[in-house]
């Protein structure tokens, strides 16, 4: 409220709960659980390929310095952005044709002024600005990173053509199949105020996104913040009975085979914690 004025109307919904949950950290204490259960966990592998055999499947997989074969009758393909290459390789299970993906990274403006950082500490939701996407709704969020506090605002939509922030720049091109070109085509033409709303994001400058945020932080100056990518997300294209050919889904989908040997996530929009246990749950029946 500091440095806004009292002739506007406002309104706020006011929560007190609430936690910040530090998923990296998370991650490695499931890492280190799973070990203890004499699970083999491999880092800085890539699976290569995926074929089918007589009773499974085969994975290609790359390590820094070497190539292994490994055979398994069930696979999960939990990959992010990585999971629809996966699914397009050679041999490729029936239900996981007519999807396509579409890259889309998030910018974040992140403040460096310990005062203003100090002022803070909430999350701070607002609308989504007419003709954008759900997933922009903007908001100012108190983060902790490795116990440090730290503030950030946004998203902002960027555009990279790789589908992991680590991935090829020819990711998007190579994921164009004959089976979903039309379904990538279609996508196209459906969301024209979608795209049009991606370029006009594309071409905002620092000052502009500044403005933005002094929406919720009226006395924000641009010194004190920077702009960082905080992340790639592939969002999902797919032919629907209700939506047509080439709907944009803006959920979590799960593809899995007729005979249950092989399933895999495609996260499009980024659904969060809080329906993850969900999703593998039903996954797993």
């Amino acid at each position: 409220m500091e440095g806004r004025t009292s002739n506007g109307p406002m309104a706020a919904t006011k929560i007190d709960s609430g936690t910040d949950v530090n998923f990296g950290a998370l991650t490695r204490i499931l890492f280190k659980h799973l070990k203890s259960k004499n699970v083999n966990v491999e880092y800085k592998h890539k699976v290569e390929d995926i074929k089918r055999t007589g009773d499974g499947w085969e994975l290609k997989v790359r390590g820094s310095d070497t190539l292994e074969y490994h055979k398994a009758k069930f696979v999960f393909i939990g990959a992010g952005g990585g999971s629809l290459p996966l699914l397009q390789k050679k041999k490729r299970i029936p239900e996981s044709k007519h999807y396509g993906g579409f890259p889309v990274s998030g910018l974040f403006l992140v403040c460096k002024n310990p005062e203003v950082i100090a002022k803070h500490h909430a999350k701070v939701y607002g609308k989504a600005a007419v003709g954008a996407p759900p997933m922009s709704v903007p908001h100012l969020d108190t983060r902790f990173i490795d116990n440090k506090k730290s503030l950030l605002f946004g998203p902002f939509a960027g555009f990279s053509p790789k589908f992991l922030k680590t991935g090829s720049n020819m990711d998007l091109i190579n994921s164009v199949k004959p089976n979903n070109v039309f379904t990538m085509l279609a996508a196209g033409f459906k969301n024209i105020p979608l795209t049009r709303y991606l370029l006009q994001q594309l071409r905002l400058s620092k000052e502009q996104r500044i403005e933005e945020l002094r929406e919720f932080v009226p006395n924000a100056k641009a010194e004190d913040w920077d702009i960082v990518v905080a992340g790639q997300r592939v969002q999902v294209i797919k032919d629907t009975e209700k939506g047509g050919k080439g709907t944009l889904q803006f959920g979590t989908e799960v593809v899995s085979s007729a005979d249950g040997s092989i399933a895999a996530l495609l996260a499009g929009a980024s659904p969060g914690a809080s329906t993850a246990a969900n999703i593998m749950l039903n996954l797993i029946n």
